[in-house]
């Protein structure tokens, strides 16, 4: 399969789409007056670099930047709709992003294998059992938080912005024109997605920690947060694995839970959503053309 199946990615921002390439990234937003404001920008030296080439490696430190990133393109966004021309970068954007980091690893990690260490210790479960049982919170509670916010009225426009660029990206990827009439047609799932991303590494943690067997609460926070690198190594590239073997049934079959899940994170965008992402993604390939 060609390379462009790995090449784009992209996040829905607040009233807009960011649309990333390999050496560009272009966001592109609903300014307050109803106009489309366009940023972009080169990517950082780390997505050139030679580490992009190491796998499972390549996951977690690429990951990390995409995750500034996504901060960074959020807060664009959002001072374009104020009016405000403050900039989230440096150590303000990197302890932002560790704070936000924190409280997720606390709720989805920790929380659930506390619960489980308890359970193991008060109830007299197999340790075995505790951890899978633990994976299912885990799993449970990733579920759930993605279901309570999507009642927020500003979490429904982001997942509506976030599924016209999955669709924005599923019509360039099958050649068609990319106008908010024909890119509509396209689907709303997309196998690189990022939801697909936290659930292989959901999944892969269960796997793992369950197989880790019985440990001191202790060690079993530790390696809960220890892991944390490997499984995103893994789960990446899993994830380039099966965007790259789309034309296998088997592979198509594995990627039925990923794409399911995406349903409660994207919504069907009207025409003006479309309208963004398709400005967001042209903006993207032409800062790309420029910087080759």
């Amino acid at each position: 399969m060609e390379d462009r199946i790995i090449t784009y990615g992209g996040q829905a921002v607040i009233e807009g789409v960011m649309m990333r390439g390999q050496k560009a990234y272009a966001i592109a937003m609903r300014a307050p007056d109803g106009s489309i404001a366009i940023h972009t920008q080169k990517l950082a030296n780390v997505y050139r670099s030679g580490i992009t080439k190491i796998p499972f490696l390549r996951g977690s430190i690429l990951l990390w930047d995409a995750l500034g990133l996504g901060m960074n393109a959020l807060t664009i966004s959002a001072n374009t709709q104020t009016g405000e021309d403050e900039k989230l970068e440096g150590p303000a954007l990197y302890l932002t992003l560790g704070l936000s980091l924190t409280l997720g690893i606390g709720l989805f990690f920790l929380l659930p294998a506390g619960l489980g260490g308890l359970a193991e210790h008060y109830l007299g479960w197999s340790p075995w059992l505790n951890n899978l049982v633990e994976g299912v919170l885990r799993l449970l509670f990733l579920i759930a938080y993605i279901w309570g916010i999507s009642f927020m009225p500003d979490v429904k426009r982001l997942f509506m912005y976030h599924g016209a660029e999955h669709k924005t990206i599923n019509a360039f990827e099958a050649g068609a024109e990319l106008t908010p009439e024909v890119v509509a047609k396209y689907p709303i799932e997309h196998a690189r997605c990022g939801t697909a991303f936290l659930l292989t590494l959901v999944l892969l943690s269960i796997l793992i920690f369950t197989a880790l067997g019985p440990m001191p609460m202790l060690w079993r926070l530790a390696t809960r947060v220890l892991f944390i690198p490997i499984l995103a190594g893994i789960a990446i590239e899993y994830i380039r694995w099966t965007a790259n073997h789309l034309d296998s049934p088997f592979v198509q079959m594995l990627i039925k839970p990923n794409l399911a899940l995406q349903h409660l994170t994207t919504s069907t965008p009207d025409n003006s959503m479309l309208e963004v992402a398709i400005a967001s993604f042209q903006s993207m390939r032409k800062a790309e053309q420029e910087a080759a």
